[in-house]
């Protein structure tokens, strides 16, 4: 837990962006009312942690999931915001998706690459190989003609 009340704030530049881009453009907000949006989302959140967290002692878990914070967003009387929080966990899982999708594709490309250098590479170790085996023959050959 924090030692601080401060500690418990969301930084300041995240709460400014949110402020600007719910705004419109032109609208100033005072450095007061920046600190008080800030002490309020951050009462807002504990808050909708708290319930969240309620839901999952029920359930026997420890570790907090959508469902539960969705059902906080229920008990806490905001289901207005349910379908927007819906459509953006959406998204989010999309995104996610996508990147993982992306992750393994360059893994898989790493490999091939890795596969293809140590396939030339090994092409390379035999045609030496067989190289210094000819020479070896052609010396045998040379030592048999002249014995």
């Amino acid at each position: 837990m924090a030692e601080r009340p401060e500690d418990l704030n969301l930084p300041n530049a995240v709460i400014t962006r949110i402020i600007k881009e719910a705004l419109p453009e032109g609208v100033n907000v005072s450095k007061e009312a920046r600190r008080a949006i800030s002490q309020a989302a951050s009462v807002f959140v504990l808050y909708a942690t708290s319930c969240a967290n309620n839901f999952a002692m029920k359930a026997k878990r420890k570790t907090l999931n959508a469902a539960d914070v969705m059902a906080a967003m229920e008990e806490m009387e905001f289901e207005r915001f349910l379908q927007p929080l819906k459509e953006a966990l959406e998204g989010f899982k999309k995104s996610q998706k996508g990147k993982k999708v992306a992750s393994e594709q360059k893994q898989r490309e790493k490999e091939k690459k890795a596969d293809a250098e140590n396939g030339k590479g090994k092409e390379e170790d035999n045609e030496d190989e067989e190289e210094r085996m000819d020479e070896e023959q052609e010396e045998e050959d040379e030592e048999e003609v002249e014995n």
